[in-house]
């Protein structure tokens, strides 16, 4: 089966949770994996892989065959040490078998990735069912991980195994593993994930509301739209802060104007303010122009020339590349097409315009 990845959602987590219990209930074996920047991909993927050995392990009758797919997961797993850490500093995965020799263990992740995303597979076609590998924050990837990653998907689309990877990332993920390996294009299906239309945001609101013997009006749902825009993310904060401002038992569109304020201070601290952070002061006024001629344009969520940017701040279109690039790498920004960048989170030009008046 093809692998998936799901450009762009603020509800990544729910939704890859909600892919999991899905794929238990039709008896696969899970592992998640949430990115680090700067890390690599080797541990974390050794925990997940190991929790679906053990969920592949319950059914299977050979135990000894369970033992040399662990040996082959602790061997890769333990490449994960830097050379030369000394046994006592060195991380352990918790793997009580030994390691197995010259399998997973080459120290090149594309090598290893790929003997072991077989492996695992193959212990899941003996009984009968397959693995789903979950991974979050996927344009966080290091170069030479994203490179393994493609490597292991394209060996396992040939040979047909049950192993399925599920990657959940930012707007540039396609274009992150493009640059890794040419075929990733035709390796992966991509679907993207974008606002939600008035009738799924309704039920998104309407629903844990009546759960709780509560009522929301109508004109309250659509002040609540038109004032999240309809993403996800906005929606569930804007729904929670007017539950909050609610008086009774019934969210009326007077409430969602008062809540109003106070989800965009939490949306000022947690979501956009925490995004700012990350970026330096040449990257701020990247950003900042970008907001400005967003807004200027009347669509402050739309994509800029990088052109105009360039003379917006009255410099050579060479001397922001690196702030660019840097911007590009952190997921702050993404390339919708040649010569023109975006906001990878919605409304982040707005707040950044409100800023800066």
């Amino acid at each position: 089966p093809r692998s998936t990845l799901f450009p762009y959602t603020t509800l990544f987590r729910s939704m890859l949770g909600e892919l999991r219990s899905r794929a238990l209930q039709r008896g696969w074996a899970t592992g998640k994996v949430e990115v680090k920047s700067g890390a690599s991909l080797r541990r974390p993927l050794s925990a997940a892989l190991h929790r679906a050995v053990r969920d592949l392990a319950v059914r299977h009758r050979a135990p000894d065959r369970v033992d040399d797919v662990l040996g082959v997961l602790k061997a890769f797993a333990l490449k994960a040490n830097p050379e030369g850490t000394g046994m006592r500093d060195k991380w352990q995965p918790g793997i009580d078998v030994p390691a197995t020799r010259g399998r997973a263990d080459s120290g090149d992740i594309e090598i290893d990735l790929v003997e072991l995303f077989t492996c695992v597979a193959e212990l899941a076609a003996d009984v009968g069912t397959g693995l789903v590998l979950l991974l979050d924050e996927m344009q966080d990837l290091g170069a030479d991980d994203v490179s393994a990653l493609c490597a292991a998907c394209h060996e396992l689309s040939q040979s047909g195994a049950p192993l399925v990877v599920v990657g959940a990332g930012l707007p540039h993920v396609p274009s992150v593993l493009a640059a890794s390996k040419s075929y990733s294009e035709r390796l992966f299906r991509y679907l993207r994930i974008d606002k939600l239309d008035p009738a799924a945001a309704e039920q998104a609101v309407r629903t844990p509301v009546q759960r709780e013997d509560a009522e929301i009006d109508d004109d309250a749902l659509a002040a609540l739209y038109e004032t999240s825009g309809g993403y996800p993310y906005f929606v569930q904060a804007y729904g929670k802060a007017a539950w909050d401002a609610a008086p009774g038992e019934r969210i009326t569109a007077a409430d969602v104007i008062i809540a109003g304020p106070e989800a965009e201070a939490e949306l000022a601290v947690g979501f956009f303010g925490s995004r700012l952070e990350r970026a330096t002061p040449a990257e701020r006024e990247y950003l900042y122009a970008m907001a400005e001629l967003a807004d200027l344009n009347g669509a402050p969520d739309e994509a800029v020339p990088t052109a105009q940017v360039a003379e917006h701040l009255g410099r050579k279109a060479s001397s922001l590349s690196p702030a660019r690039d840097s911007l590009l790498k952190k997921g702050l920004v993404y390339a919708t097409e040649r010569g023109f960048v975006a906001f990878t989170v919605p409304h982040f030009g707005r707040f950044l315009a409100g800023k800066a008046a």
